[in-house]
């Protein structure tokens, strides 16, 4: 059943990402340009997204458990430190760059936007050296 309900869910946002433009690489970078061809329809689908987690985290909490899981996972840690800061930055620098972040990037693949096959493997390999690095201890920054 969770995997099912992972899947279902997976779907929706991507065909979320799909029709509000967010595969679109350069919708993203109309919106992160402006001074330019500023296209603040992004705004929007942010927009939205806010409103609907408010009012999705005030009606979970008032459960007292998770439908599959036993207890809410909620992080812990609420430190601003080096590595959550260059990881936004690099994070930021690659959404501004390629136009795409991770689930947009996605379902990007499978519509076959131009730039994927290069960003895709290029965050891939990103994710990967970073994992690397903390496992050795060596600071990302």
């Amino acid at each position: 059943m969770r995997i099912l309900l992972g899947l279902l869910s997976g779907l929706l946002f991507g065909v979320g990402l799909v029709i509000a433009g967010m595969s679109d690489p350069a919708k993203v970078i109309n919106f992160l340009d402006v001074f330019g061809t500023w296209d603040p329809s992004l705004a929007f689908v942010m927009g939205g997204a806010a409103i609907t987690t408010f009012i999705g985290y005030r009606l979970v909490w008032r459960s007292k458990k998770p439908l599959l899981l036993a207890d809410f996972q909620v992080p812990r840690r609420s430190d601003i430190d080096r590595d959550l800061l260059s990881g936004a930055a690099i994070f930021g620098i690659g959404w501004g760059i390629g136009g795409f972040c991770p689930g947009p990037a996605w379902t990007a693949l499978g519509l076959a936007a131009p730039g994927t096959l290069v960003f895709l493997p290029a965050m891939l390999v990103g994710m990967a050296l970073a994992t690397v690095l903390k496992e050795r201890g060596t600071a990302v920054a």
